[in-house]
């Protein structure tokens, strides 16, 4: 099979390009991975379903052997010291960084759980920012050394306007940023936009022993420290989330160009869109706050998770509904059934669909072109595509090959009663069984051509006794 050439929207260009890799058989790849402090909530699941499409497709492509993928974890965090602190009030025996230790290595499990269900390959490296904190003093020193950082009151704070390319990605000048941002106004920063890299701590807070001091790292330089051991100075594409992209990415683009000058940092910008849920931004206030861990206990399966993320272009903004996850459902249990006759044979993934991926991570058109497979006879074809784009493992999941319930008794009774409301224009009864129906996790389709009933995601038959 021969694969197109990839073509990628790059943020810091504006437009969509070519893929070069530096390095053919060593492409390179950075996603700024999640601060342990609790669940992943849906938001942050989108960039790792996003780049784990481009994972594969590089994989796919140059070859499983050529690509490495870093996805790091901020262990390092305010809200992280504060459980630990917590904790120790209410008598644990452990320091404060053993705490620390324990509180992340649980939510890292959980991390690792949640993007597990969701069909996403492990990275090839996932540092800690704790464990490179001796490389971030590195850096910083040499920073400080080369005029790009200061320090003062054992804070140490780089030189924004020393790097005179800073606000290019986001295309802002620094006086617009100033304006217009959450800047911490503070008495040792020479300028407004000035970031700091490292910050003093006190006996409450954990600490290193470093040039300036027993202090903790900002949260920009982590990144740069962590691509920088890992990946070099110079690596093919950087993503994230668009939140990002300022203050997060522009600061590590100046921090690792000018630790760095004979690098090029990222070579390709890759950012997702945000996240909504029903129409609305994502909030607990206005109670459609979830974490991804809900909504598997809920039932919904992590395959149609991912599903739902890929029928949205991650260039756009991605409506999360309800509707979404049972059209989903249904859709990929009429794919398995057609796939799981083919379980035994070798094929390739669909040359149509690794084309719809390979310009810009076309996911809506791939699964349009998954559509079209499934009226094909390729079903080893069909099977082999699901597993290219983490939608299957080597077997249909469980959740799936279940057999389904036999709705069609109460399809019938749900037709009656509606036959019944259009001569009483009683429809109590009708909305009555919808609402039981849909409790149930059961899709209801009405039409003039009468009624369907189908197995939804968090279908529960035990809901239906009774009906």
């Amino acid at each position: 099979m021969t694969e197109p050439a990839i073509r990628l929207h790059n943020s810091k260009t504006r437009r969509k390009e070519a893929f070069t890799p530096l390095d053919a058989e060593n492409i390179r790849l950075y996603l700024c991975g999640p601060t342990v402090y609790d669940r992943a909530h849906l938001g942050n699941a989108r960039p790792v379903v996003v780049i784990d499409v481009l994972y594969r497709l590089l994989r796919e492509v140059y070859g499983p052997e050529c690509v490495t993928y870093v996805r790091n974890f901020t262990d390092v965090d305010d809200k992280i010291n504060a459980s630990a602190q917590a904790r120790k009030e209410a008598g644990a025996i452990e320091t404060l960084e053993e705490l620390i230790r324990q509180r992340t290595e649980e939510t890292i499990g959980w991390y690792h759980a949640d993007m597990d269900a969701l069909g996403a390959l492990r990275p090839t490296h996932e540092p800690r920012a704790t464990d490179f904190i001796g490389a971030m003093i590195a850096m910083i020193e040499d920073l400080i050394a080369k005029g790009h950082a200061y320090e003062k009151e054992g804070h140490v704070l780089f030189r924004v306007r020393s790097y005179k390319d800073y606000g290019a990605l986001s295309g802002r000048s620094v006086d617009d940023m100033i304006a217009g941002a959450r800047v911490e106004v503070a008495p040792f920063k020479e300028d407004p936009m000035d970031f700091v890299l490292w910050k003093p701590s006190d006996a409450d807070l954990p600490g290193w022993e470093s040039p300036w001091g027993r202090g903790r790292p900002g949260w920009h330089i982590e990144c740069s420290a962590m691509s920088y051991e890992l990946l070099g100075a110079s690596f093919d594409i950087h993503a994230g989330g668009i939140d990002l992209q300022f203050p997060h990415h522009e600061n590590e683009i100046a921090q690792s160009c000018c630790a760095h000058p004979e690098g090029g940092f990222a070579n390709v910008w890759l950012h997702n869109e945000m996240l909504q849920v029903e129409g609305k931004k994502m909030s607990k206030s206005l109670g459609n706050f979830f974490t991804v861990r809900d909504l598997l206990d809920q039932g919904i399966p992590g395959e149609v998770i991912r599903f739902v993320f890929l029928q949205t272009h991650y260039g756009k903004p991605m409506d999360w509904t309800a509707e979404k996850a049972r059209q989903a459902e249904v859709t990929l249990r009429k794919w398995y059934r057609i796939a799981e006759q083919g379980l035994d044979g070798v094929s390739e993934p669909y040359i149509a669909v690794i084309s719809a991926l390979s310009d810009d991570l076309n996911t809506a058109e791939a699964i349009a072109q998954c559509h079209q497979l499934a009226h094909a006879d390729d079903i080893s074809t069909l099977r082999a595509t699901l597993q290219f784009l983490g939608l299957m493992g080597r077997s249909v999941p469980e959740w799936a090959s279940a057999p389904e319930a036999d709705l069609s008794g109460l399809a019938t009774k749900l037709a009656a009663l509606r036959t019944t409301a259009m001569e009483t224009k009683d429809f109590a009864p009708v909305d009555a069984m919808k609402t039981a129906l849909l409790a149930a996790g059961v899709e209801v389709r009405m039409s003039k051509a009468g009624v369907e009933l189908l197995p939804g995601a968090g279908f529960d038959a035990a809901k239906l006794e009774g009906l």
